[in-house]
């Protein structure tokens, strides 16, 4: 068994900032392509390392795709800075957006959001 000390000790380093979330991958178009060709409920995450709103919206996000319910759920991570032709192509005119997607069809976006009750009710449409 798994001490409460180390427990938190875990919890500290998961979501300490700039650490991808489990079930998070980062953004790669061929793959985001399948997922979408293959019908696939889809959350990206359009994140910045240095903003404050993306860091506030990662622990929310990460307990959410750890839910089994959302197992099936493909979860992105698209890198502001580093990804421009990513952020062009999915119209996200700043960080701290989080799309969902239905398969290729954009169901839900929202932009700066940090409540948590929002940003689950944005991820259950892509159940």
């Amino acid at each position: 068994m798994f001490s409460r000390r180390s427990l938190l000790a875990l919890f500290a380093v998961l979501t300490a900032p700039g650490i991808a979330a489990a079930a998070e991958q980062a953004f790669d178009a061929e793959t985001f392509a399948a997922a979408q060709a293959a019908g696939k409920s889809i959350v990206v995450h359009v994140y910045a390392p240095w903003c404050p709103t993306c860091r506030a919206q990662e622990p929310i996000l990460r307990k959410l795709e750890s839910d089994p319910k959302f197992s099936n759920v493909a979860a992105f991570r698209v890198d502001f800075d580093g990804q421009k032709d990513a952020v062009r192509a999915l119209r996200a005119t700043q960080q701290s957006t989080i799309i969902v997607f239905k398969g290729a069809k954009e169901i839900g976006r929202s932009v700066g959001e940090t409540d948590p009750g929002s940003i689950g009710a944005l991820v259950d449409k892509a159940l």
